[in-house]
């Protein structure tokens, strides 16, 4: 999910692809994003997403509808930093609580988008109501994943699929309570299979 939309939008980690999104963007996306900033909304974002988001959209015209949206609506950004957050109505949350309490209260929907180490601790707490994935037909082979390594099990429950002409799928989910275990067939304990299980045990298989 790194840098999907400008070349030096995020190098960390060394990375190299960045602006591939647009390339094989199509009809599925666009209606994606437009259905996704229609309407009422602030955003929840991690403070790397803020700094991207902060040194572009105030400087983009506003006769972009996205970037009139966000001018408009307020930036709350989970970050530990004590660096100013300079985008007007911008607010900062020191921890995941602070967010629990934002989205308990009366105020507009939270929409997440980039910020990939919030996911993992969203899902943990179940502040997360739905999740979009847009789906791209690329491979890149390194990058920040959307659901890392810290990312806790989960279902999920489909509500929408659509896939665009240049392969765009997206997919929305809501989450649907633990993973649930079942073999997907009867179990055969052969004596390669304890073999086997005896070598993972010891870390040489």
């Amino acid at each position: 999910m790194q840098a999907p939309g400008g070349i030096d939008e995020d190098r960390s980690g060394g990375f190299e692809h960045g602006a591939w999104l647009a390339p094989v963007g199509d009809e599925a996306l666009e209606q994606a994003l437009g259905a996704l900033f229609d309407g009422e909304f602030d955003l929840l974002l991690g403070r790397r997403t803020y700094d991207i988001f902060a040194a572009y959209w105030p400087y983009a015209s506003m006769d972009n509808p996205i970037a009139a949206k966000f001018a408009e609506c307020d930036k709350f950004v989970l970050t530990g930093r004590d660096a100013p957050l300079d985008w007007a109505g911008s607010h900062r949350l020191a921890s995941v609580d602070e967010i629990a309490a934002l989205k308990a209260g009366d105020g507009r929907d939270l929409i997440v988008q980039g910020s990939s180490t919030l996911y993992p601790q969203l899902l943990e707490r179940g502040l997360i109501d739905r999740l979009v994935l847009m789906i791209a037909p690329v491979l890149l082979g390194s990058g920040k994943r959307l659901f890392g390594d810290d990312t806790p099990p989960r279902t999920l429950s489909l509500v929408s699929q659509v896939t665009g002409s240049n392969g765009m799928n997206v997919a929305t989910y809501e989450p649907a309570g633990p993973v649930e275990h079942a073999p997907a067939g009867p179990e055969i304990t052969s004596d390669a299979e304890l073999a086997r299980r005896a070598e993972v045990a010891k870390g040489t298989w």
